[in-house]
């Protein structure tokens, strides 16, 4: 193999001003962290670059396509943070031109006032966490922005230069119909953004609404509500992509199909996890110290873990990524995202897919794989097939 995977750059800021019941993510209440009213910025920035600096031998100055800061909510953080971040990031890695740079924002009064800061900074694309619009389902998220904020964040975004927005929404969530859960929708795109993520929420252990379960709608409701507001969405011209993500014309988070491709990246912060691949072939991923008192109390080789990936276990690897985005793909392409020959167990899992009316036989024929409407309903039973082998 000549060509490695095109690379990535994920950036995680672990705090948050009120941890939601239904998060997972490696995220702390900033308030327990800050000194004097601030948070650590400037030891944390300094501890992101020597992270960065413990991986960079392994991608020898390969180019960054994308990068994506996460959270936690990183827009918590002040403008002058990411003034610097980039400045040094810029001193430390090349970057294609026109690379697309991805924060997550919530959408209060004190993040707005930042937008035009963050896209100076080259930020730009911004994610707004909004979840829902309808003041008793925020409440029950333990969302602290309300209706007319949500709307604002647009409007400032906009304001601010950003031409690449997407809105995080919620569907499924407490005590919602259908209605409700179209109305939200709705209001949306009303919005008009680039992008919509509408996911359904499912309860994740170690959560709040784990240990006290809230009372969701039944599996009919949420049938239902799937079918109706994925209609709406492409009725708007808004096209499923990914299994929660839709877009306009052209306007897909090239940082997520870079991921779901099974591309490499490099991923720096407490929490933070990376996947890299290497000229011999290695293939292994990275995972950094969570809690944020650890993350910046240690020296940076002390951070990291890796784990390769067997080769026996790429097939599957590569086909859960691949297969949760609804796009044709060549088989072809594993030669270049898993770095290596593709094996007959690919082929023969293949073959059973098409047999089993998972995948479609005209485009198997031309080395193309195709997920038929089967194939999508049992995703799980397509992917055992890999598993098998």
């Amino acid at each position: 193999m000549s060509q490695l995977p095109p690379l990535s750059l994920y950036i995680h800021v672990p705090w948050c001003v009120r941890k939601c019941p239904y998060c997972d993510f490696n995220s702390h209440q900033a308030d327990r962290f800050e000194e004097h009213g601030k948070l650590p910025e400037q030891a944390y920035l300094d501890q992101l670059i020597a992270d960065l600096e413990v991986d960079l031998p392994f991608v020898a100055g390969r180019p960054i396509q994308t990068a994506f800061i996460g959270g936690g909510t990183p827009s918590l953080m002040s403008a002058d943070f990411y003034y610097q971040l980039f400045e040094r990031l810029r001193g430390k890695l090349n970057w294609v031109d026109h690379a697309e740079i991805t924060m997550e924002a919530n959408p209060g009064t004190f993040e707005q006032d930042k937008f035009a800061h963050f896209r100076q900074a080259g930020i730009n694309r911004l994610s707004i966490g909004i979840q829902s619009f309808q003041p008793n389902l925020l409440k029950t998220l333990g969302r602290i922005h309300n209706r007319d904020e949500a709307i604002a964040a647009v409007d400032k975004s906009r304001l601010a230069g950003f031409d690449n927005i997407n809105l995080d929404l919620m569907h499924g969530l407490p005590d919602q119909s259908v209605e409700m859960a179209l109305d939200d929708l709705k209001l949306a795109i009303e919005l008009n953004p680039e992008h919509l993520s509408w996911y359904q929420l499912t309860i994740e252990p170690n959560t709040e609404f784990y240990r006290r379960p809230p009372a969701l709608p039944e599996d009919n409701t949420l049938w239902n509500i799937q079918d109706a507001g994925l209609e709406l969405l492409e009725q708007h011209g808004y096209s499923q992509y990914e299994i929660s993500a839709n877009a306009k014309l052209g306007r897909q988070a090239q940082h997520n199909l870079n991921y779901w491709r099974f591309g490499d990246y490099l991923g720096i912060g407490a929490g933070a996890h990376g996947k890299i691949t290497l000229k011999n072939g290695e293939i292994f991923r990275t995972r950094k110290t969570r809690h944020p008192n650890h993350y910046l109390n240690n020296l940076p080789e002390a951070l990291s873990i890796k784990d390769a990936i067997a080769p026996e276990d790429l097939p599957l690897e590569f086909m859960m990524n691949r297969l949760r985005l609804f796009e044709d793909f060549a088989l072809k392409d594993y030669e270049t995202y898993a770095y290596r020959a593709v094996p007959k167990e690919i082929f023969d899992a293949c073959e059973q897919a098409v047999q089993q009316q998972l995948l479609d036989p005209n485009a198997w024929q031309k080395g193309i794989i195709s997920t038929t409407s089967k194939g999508k309903l049992f995703l799980n039973e397509l992917l055992e097939l890999f598993l098998d082998e």
